[in-house]
C-alpha cells in the first residue's frame, strides 16, 4: 500500500501493522523505517518528523536504515525518536543526532514499601522532594557548587565521582548504562562557558519535562521478568528524569558552530543545516565525541546525586532507615547520546557510531553489556509517560538488536507543542485536575505544568504496544504516578 504525506509528498509503504518504509529516493542513501500503527502514523504526518527521517538518510556512511520510533516528533536536525548508525571510517557524527540535552535519561528505583504505606504521606513526600531537589531553569543547591577541578572530575568519572563522594553505592554503578561513565571524555574539549553553566547545577532537575516521580506498580505483564527486576504489584517506585543541564546545552551549541564549518570543509551535502556534522574519523568528530562524553558523564552524576537526595527524603519523611526503605536502583538509561558500539552488519561484527535521539538502548538477554543479574532477562528499558497516566518497564530483545541497533522508544512523545499546550491549558487548573485523579504535583512554575499537561503527549500505552508488538521491546510492568515534582 502506498500513501502520500499530504504535507511533504513523502511516499510511505506499509511493511506490516507496526512498520512503515519511506523508500530510498533522490539523494537518500537508504530507506527510512518508522515504527508505528496506522492511527499513530496519521498523527506523525502532522509535523516535519517524516521529512527529518528522509534527511538523515542523506548522511554519508549511514549503515542500515534511518529509523524512527513510535514516539517520533519534530526535533533539531534528527527527529526526536530517531536512530541512525554510521560507519567509523566513512560515516559522520552529528550534534543534531544527539540533541541539546545530552544524556537526558531516566532511572528507576524500587523500594520495600507498598502503595498503602505512603498514601497518607504523599503530600509530605512531594513537598520535601521539592525542597531537597532544586528545579526550574536556574535551580541549584548552595551546598554543591563545584570548583573547576571537581567539575572536571565529574566530567571524567560521571556517576563514579558521585558514589566516591558518598552519593550512592557501588551497586548503583552496576545498574547504570556504561556504569555511568563514557571512557572517551576529555574536559579540555569543553568550553569555559559550558563549565560555568555546569558549576552550580549538579543535582538539579532543570525545567521542561524533567521530573522526580513517586509511583506504584499497577500491572505486571510478565511475572518471571518482573521477578528478575525485583518488581511486584503495589510496590512503590521512584523515577528520575533529567540530563546534563546547561553544561550539555552549551556543549551542543558550541559544537554545532564547529560542525557547520566542518560540513563545508569536508564537502558534506546537507538537506538541512541542522544536520551539520563531521566525519567520525576526523579531528572535529573526535573532539565532539570527547566533549559529548563529558556532558553525558555530568548527566550520569546528576541523576546519581538526585538519587541520594531522594533516598534521604524518603527516609526523612517515612522515618525509616535504608534497610527498611530498600530503595535500590533498577537501572538508568540514556536517551540522547552517540556511542561507539559493536553490531552485526551483513553477518560480520562491526563497530559503529550509533546515534539515539530521544531513543533508549534496548540490548537483549545474554549481551555482555547487560548487568549480570539481568543477563537472562535482558536490559531494563524505562519508558516514562505523561504526568497524568502511567509509565512502563520493558526489556530489550534480540529482534531490537538486529533491527534497530538495540534501540527502542524513550517515552510518550509530544503531540502538542509547548506553546499550543499553554494555550490549551488556559483557564484550566491542571494541578487540581491531577489532584482529583490522585496525583500530587509541585512545580517551579505554572507554565511548566501547562506545557506538560497530559494531553500534550501521546498515550504512552499506544507507543509501548507498538514496540511490544513489533518485537523491539518486551512489556514487563506498568507504573502509575502518585506524586511528582516537575522542573
Amino acid at each position: 500500500m502506498n500513501q502520500k504525506n499530504s504535507t511533504h509528498s513523502i511516499e510511505i509503504e506499509k511493511i506490516d501493522d507496526y512498520r512503515w518504509r519511506i523508500p530510498k529516493t533522490g539523494k537518500m542513501k537508504t530507506d527510512g523505517i518508522i515504527y508505528a500503527d496506522e492511527k499513530m502514523l496519521e498523527d506523525i504526518r502532522n509535523d516535519q518528523s517524516l521529512l527529518q527521517v528522509t534527511n538523515v538518510a542523506w548522511l554519508p556512511g549511514i549503515v542500515g536504515h534511518s529509523l524512527a520510533m513510535p514516539d517520533i516528533h519534530w526535533g533539531y536536525g534528527f527527529p526526536i525518536g530517531g536512530v541512525a548508525a554510521f560507519d567509523l571510517k566513512e560515516g559522520v557524527v552529528s550534534p543534531g543526532g544527539v540533541g541539546y540535552d545530552i544524556n537526558c535519561g531516566v532511572r528507576l528505583m524500587r523500594s520495600g514499601l507498598t502503595r498503602s504505606d505512603i498514601e497518607d504521606k504523599i503530600g509530605a513526600l512531594v513537598d520535601t522532594l521539592f525542597i531537597n531537589i532544586p528545579s526550574g531553569v536556574g535551580g541549584h543547591r548552595k551546598d554543591l557548587k563545584l570548583n573547576r577541578e571537581k567539575e572536571k572530575r565529574v566530567l571524567l568519572n560521571g556517576a563514579e565521582w558521585a558514589v566516591n563522594q558518598g552519593y550512592g553505592t557501588e551497586e548503583d554503578l552496576e545498574h547504570i548504562e556504561e556504569r555511568g561513565c563514557l571512557q572517551n571524555a576529555d574536559p579540555s574539549l569543553v568550553s569555559e562557558k559550558a563549565l560555568r553553566r555546569g558549576a552550580a547545577q549538579l543535582g538539579t532537575l532543570g525545567s521542561g519535562n524533567h521530573f522526580v516521580e513517586i509511583g506504584f506498580v499497577s500491572d505486571i505483564y510478565d511475572q518471571e521478568l518482573a521477578k528478575a527486576l525485583g518488581l511486584e504489584e503495589d510496590q512503590v517506585t521512584i523515577m528520575v528524569h533529567t540530563g546534563s543541564r546547561g553544561l550539555g546545552h552549551q556543549v551542543c551549541d558550541d559544537y554545532i558552530r564547529v560542525m557547520l564549518q566542518s560540513s563545508a570543509k569536508y564537502g558534506i551535502e546537507l538537506p538541512d543545516k541542522q544536520l551539520c556534522c563531521a566525519p567520525v574519523d576526523s579531528e572535529e568528530g573526535r573532539r565532539y565525541l570527547g566533549a559529548m562524553a563529558c556532558a553525558a558523564n555530568y548527566a550520569f552524576a546528576n541523576r546519581q546525586v538526585i538519587t541520594h537526595w531522594v533516598r534521604e527524603t524518603m527516609e526523612q519523611v517515612m522515618k525509616i532507615g535504608p534497610k527498611d526503605l530498600q530503595l535500590d536502583l533498577i537501572y538508568d538509561v540514556c536517551h540522547n547520546i552517540a556511542k561507539i558500539e559493536e553490531h552485526v552488519v551483513h553477518g560480520k561484527k562491526k563497530k559503529l557510531c550509533v546515534h539515539r535521539k530521544g531513543a533508549t538502548r534496548a540490548f537483549p538477554p545474554h549481551h555482555p553489556d547487560v548487568p549480570g543479574d539481568y543477563r537472562l532477562a535482558g536490559q531494563p528499558v524505562l519508558i516514562p509517560g505523561d504526568m497524568g497516566r502511567y509509565s512502563y518497564v520493558m526489556v530489550g530483545t534480540e529482534r531490537a538488536f538486529k533491527e534497530t541497533f538495540g534501540s527502542t522508544c524513550h517515552g510518550a512523545g509530544r503531540v502538542m507543542s509547548r506553546r499550543k499546550a499553554v494555550k490549551a491549558a488556559k483557564g484550566r487548573a491542571i494541578v487540581r485536575e491531577l489532584k482529583d485523579r490522585g496525583i500530587t504535583v509541585r512545580s517551579a512554575g505554572k507554565t511548566t505544568i501547562a506545557e506538560e499537561m497530559p494531553e500534550a503527549y501521546k498515550d504512552v500505552t499506544d507507543v509501548v504496544n507498538v514496540v511490544h508488538n513489533a518485537g523491539i521491546g518486551r512489556k514487563v510492568a506498568r507504573i502509575r504516578p502518585m506524586g511528582l515534582i516537575k522542573g
